[in-house]
């Protein structure tokens, strides 16, 4: 829905005071015509809408009883788990979507990109459930699907089958995960994915949890499909811990072709692993944004869709603590992943849309070191939540 607003007295990324216009869902120049209805900023912060780049929509737990979690520490033991708990739990992707889209929403991300699982047990009501959420949602915020193999895809046969049903029905990107440690055939993982991206014309998002050489072998081998299929700008690495790894003289060069090849990197700042390294990243030309990965799941109990807090752990694990620096982190959640994800119209410029945020802050390192409440989240000229309270 797009809609005519007057937003009057905010200092756009901390500026000077001004109003911002939007007309028919777009930020305008010049005086507002006569009848645009005011929502007073009243002197608070404005910021472009907020950017949820990785999350998994579908699984979360929210409203649910407390879940005793004793999964064990491996990857594959939390894999086999959530395939037997969700057997055992109401989790309705349906609803359990909608909840998390609305929290997310309610802290000011007015774009959400899920990975939604696809297996063999599953099949594809996770994608068929957050589509429904997508569609139902549609005014107040834009959901993009990722059809996502998190058990795997060659070593449990049919799920290609489903992944191919999910893009059909809409998802907009062709997930992978992992192509030596989960599949244990990189090559054969990674031609299918870029297979189907290819044939369907559709981007790529990778979880890459590998480290070390394991892990940057997969990337080369990315980067490599990437750009013999000339699909640079539409791929994301997302985790990509192997780039943590000590040795530059592994690291730095893989840096140089990710920024060449166009390939995005998703960071959640996990202080469990090691990490990209954002600066490097950034100086190099390679784009990084930011994702609350699982919010309250049985992967672990964390977790509140704030991607303004997100910002602040971008900051606390990569030591930023100049305002400058936390300008940074701030950008990783908003112009950061709005680049990613290949977003038109996003900013508080004129011509971009109207979607925003108002933050009681006076300036951006405060927005993000702070995080105060009495937030207001505009999406394309409509006030959608206030308050923390998603409007109806």
């Amino acid at each position: 829905m797009l809609t005519d607003l007057l937003v009057r007295d905010v200092r756009p990324l901390g500026g000077d005071l001004t109003d911002i216009l939007i007309l028919a869902g777009r930020i305008a120049g010049g005086s507002a015509p006569a009848g645009v209805p005011v929502l007073e900023g009243g002197r608070r912060l404005a910021l472009p809408g907020l950017v949820e780049a990785h999350t998994h929509l579908d699984k979360s737990l929210l409203g649910l009883p407390w879940y005793r979690n004793e999964v064990g520490p491996s990857l594959i033991d939390k894999i086999e788990n959530e395939r037997k708990v969700r057997k055992m739990l109401p989790i309705d992707p349906r609803r359990q979507s909608e909840l998390q889209a609305r929290l997310s929403l309610s802290h000011g991300s007015t774009f959400i990109r899920s990975h939604v699982d696809v297996d063999t047990e599953c099949g594809v009501s996770g994608i068929e459930g957050v589509m429904a959420t997508r569609e139902a949602l549609a005014d107040i915020v834009d959901i993009d699907l990722v059809a996502f193999p998190q058990s795997g895809m060659l070593v449990r046969p049919g799920t290609v089958e489903l992944l191919e049903q999910a893009l059909r029905l809409g998802a907009e990107t062709v997930g992978g995960l992992d192509p030596c440690a989960i599949d244990r055939d990189p090559k054969g993982h990674l031609d299918t994915v870029f297979a189907l991206a290819e044939r369907f014309g559709r981007g790529v998002d990778i979880h890459l949890h590998e480290p070390g050489e394991m892990g940057a072998f997969s990337m080369e081998l990315i980067i490599e499909r990437t750009v013999a299929l000339g699909m640079q700008g539409k791929v994301m690495v997302s985790h990509a811990f192997c780039l943590g790894m000590p040795d530059a003289a592994v690291v730095d060069p893989l840096i140089a072709a990710l920024a060449e090849a166009r390939i995005a990197i998703m960071t959640t700042a996990s202080a469990s692993r090691t990490v990209p390294p954002l600066k490097r990243l950034v100086q190099a030309g390679v784009v990084v944004c930011a994702g609350s990965d699982g919010i309250h799941d049985t992967w672990g109990p964390y977790g509140n869709a704030d991607m303004l807090e997100r910002a602040m752990f971008v900051g606390q694990r990569y030591n930023l603590r100049r305002d400058d620096e936390l300008r940074l982190a701030l950008d990783v959640v908003t112009t950061g992943g709005a680049r990613a994800l290949g977003l038109e119209g996003y900013g508080l410029a004129p011509g971009c849309y109207g979607d925003l945020v108002l933050v009681e802050a006076e300036t951006v390192a405060e927005a993000v070191a702070q995080r105060h409440g009495r937030r207001t989240v505009v999406k394309r000229g409509r006030v959608v939540a206030k308050d923390g309270v998603t409007l109806p």
